[in-house]
């Protein structure tokens, strides 16, 4: 019987040419989001592999190298860095006897432990299930959650097809149910549109100070915590500048690099608020050692989600972290930014005056 429990085995892969430094930061992501996702890492592997087996991925000598390190640590789960094929997945978890998950798989994971809102639990469900459902057979899944009146086993038919029948059913439910929230949301921001508000989404990487910003630039309590994907559900709140201009604030849930694709369609709507809006600001931790590398992610999901024309002021976030060299710095790297500290409060006047020379308000 194939376990699913908290410790985890990391396997951190490098396929091309990249960095030096490539498998130390993903395999410092890859801890992160497992700490994000409430998984204990006993143990992590890291190799270069530029011809993977098309069967297993790993090669026969790694593979028993990861068989003995799992047995040494109790490892419960195995999660890989990149994406497995779903036969892949299979036959590692086979041969390792225990469960094999890949980064995406852990990424769902994670939305789903954050999701609050009943919005918010439909667009993972959504992209959960269009990730079970090729994988059926192999990961043990048990689909008694998914709830009745799906539809029940004809005579003779087997359970794994059963099984796909009914996440199918599921997946046509859910759309159906969040092609309501997308036209709820259309009919809010037609609302929004009546009233001239300047609408202003602030995006960037997770956990790189959305929240914060924009709980302090309105007085709201969006929900802020040092871990990935703290944000998932879309906030928005109107704030007057200056005693005059009516802005209205929106966050929004965080971007990372080579976020799923199939969140993005499930996020669909909840994006939606982002290539809808008049303005971005977006917010990069400065204080993070690869703060470029967060920042192009952030770009290619604007680009993705066909926003990456809109108006974009770049808030240079945690400058508090840093000493004045290390702020003389990211000016020089970054000329275009504008340095803020959202935890501390500081850098917010000079950031509204470019929202409002922007939107072309007065200042």
């Amino acid at each position: 019987m194939i376990k699913s429990g908290r410790k985890a085995f990391l396997v951190v892969i490098q396929t091309t040419q990249a960095s030096p430094a490539f498998l130390e930061e993903s395999l410092a992501e890859m801890k992160e989001l497992a700490d994000s996702a409430g998984r204990e890492v006993v143990g992590s592997m890291q190799a270069h592999l530029p011809h993977p087996s098309a069967s297993h991925f790993l090669r026969e000598g790694k593979l028993n190298e990861l068989k003995t390190q799992t047995v040494r640590t109790g490892a419960e789960t195995v999660i890989f860095n990149l994406d497995l094929t779903p036969g892949q997945a299979r036959n590692i978890e086979g041969f390792l006897k225990i469960r094999v998950m890949d980064r995406n798989g852990l990424i769902l994971e994670i939305f789903a432990r954050r999701a609050k809102s009943s919005e918010g639990k439909l667009q993972v469900e959504l992209a959960r299930l269009n990730y079970i459902l090729p994988r059926l057979g192999g990961l043990g899944t048990v689909l008694s959650r998914l709830g009745g009146g799906i539809g029940t086993r004809g005579p003779g038919e087997p359970e794994l097809e059963w099984d796909r029948r009914k996440i199918r059913r599921r997946i046509e439910s859910v759309k159906d149910q969040l092609k309501k929230v997308a036209k709820h949301r259309d009919l809010l921001r037609a609302g929004r549109r009546k009233r001239n508000f300047t609408s202003v989404a602030i995006v960037g990487y997770t956990n790189a100070g959305k929240s914060t910003l924009f709980n302090a630039l309105t007085g709201a309590d969006a929900y802020v915590e040092n871990k990935l994907f703290a944000t998932l559900e879309t906030k928005t709140r109107v704030q007057t500048i200056n005693g005059r201009h009516d802005l209205l604030f929106i966050d929004t849930v965080g971007f990372i690099k080579q976020l799923p694709h199939s969140l993005i369609e499930a996020f669909h709507a909840t994006l939606e608020e982002v290539t809808e809006a008049d303005i971005l600001i977006h917010v990069l931790d400065v204080s993070h050692s690869n703060a470029e590398d967060c920042r192009l992610a952030v770009s290619q999901v604007l680009e993705e989600i066909k926003a990456a024309e809109k108006p974009v002021i770049l808030a240079l976030n945690k400058t508090d972290l840093l000493n004045d060299d290390e702020k003389r710095r990211m000016r020089e790297t970054w000329p275009e930014g504008v340095l803020i500290s959202a935890k501390a409060g500081t850098g917010f006047e000079n950031l509204m005056n470019a929202v409002l020379k922007t939107a072309s308000l007065d200042v």
